[in-house]
């Protein structure tokens, strides 16, 4: 059985009295793209941001290509051990994320976004960063924009600079928390091209977001949330066929793009 990208056993998160993930199971396959769904508040950022390791969970395992993520105990999750500095660098650079802010540096031009990290973080030479850079800026559709700042760009070009600034450092996993919510429809569009090329190369992509069609015709799993639980695991045809789920079916009905699940 081939080994999954991500592994999440039992993972529970809380913020102070508040548990927002309660004892969350997913496995992520090699090569497919996940779309976590549900409703506002239900924990799919906190999930991708636990996945990321910019949240550490409080309690449950995670693990990135078979490699634990922060904390390992081979007795369940409970009463785990913190792993060194050492080993969490090594497991976080295997992922990427992309954020619902684009996050570029304002004095910065598209390709010193790009590049910055490979240079200040990877050491790279300043020639081969950008031989990197301009690769990546040409794969999202940008490579005559490569000398401009974000201030002359719109916001779907922004968000695929920090795409490209994503897949520069080369990472296993790519996670994208609702990546087009600050954008109008017709820039949202753009950038979801950008995703659906992405997911045809077969790089593991988990996405969190709000576009049901997209994930309904993109996505391989279906992960739906609520209330910090999963609630449903699945292919889109299993998971949006009929007859559904009654708490995915209230949430279809009360989603703005009502006919988005009549797409499987």
């Amino acid at each position: 059985m081939t080994r999954p990208a991500v592994r999440i056993r039992d993972v529970h998160k809380s913020f102070g009295s508040t548990e927002v993930l309660k004892g969350i199971d997913l496995s992520v396959p090699k090569g497919s793209t996940t779309c976590l769904l549900g409703p506002s508040g239900s924990g799919k950022s906190t999930l991708l941001r636990c996945i990321a390791f910019l949240e550490e969970t409080t309690s449950g395992l995670i693990e990135i290509d078979g490699d634990p993520l922060g904390f390992a105990d081979p007795g369940g999750g409970r009463s785990r051990t913190r792993l060194s500095a050492g080993d969490i660098r090594r497991v976080r650079a295997k992922i990427g994320m992309v954020f619902q802010q684009f996050n570029l540096w304002p004095h910065m031009t598209a390709l010193g976004n790009v590049t910055e990290a490979l240079v200040t973080v990877q050491g790279m030479k300043r020639q081969a960063a950008n031989e990197i850079g301009n690769q990546q800026l040409a794969r999202v559709g940008l490579s005559d924009r490569g000398h401009h700042y974000p201030s002359e760009l719109s916001g779907g070009q922004q968000q695929r600079v920090a795409i490209a600034r994503a897949l520069a450092l080369s990472p296993d996993i790519l996670l994208f928390d609702e990546p087009t919510a600050s954008l109008d429809p017709e820039l949202t569009g753009e950038v979801l091209n950008v995703m659906r090329e992405l997911a045809e190369t077969g790089m593991t992509l988990v996405i969190v977001t709000h576009e049901i069609g997209f994930a309904a015709s993109v996505g391989q799993k279906i992960a739906f949330l609520d209330h910090g639980k999963l609630l449903l695991d699945g292919p889109p045809a299993e998971i949006f066929g009929t007859p559904r789920h009654p708490r995915l079916e209230q949430f279809l009905e009360t989603y703005l793009d009502r006919g988005a699940a009549t797409l499987v």
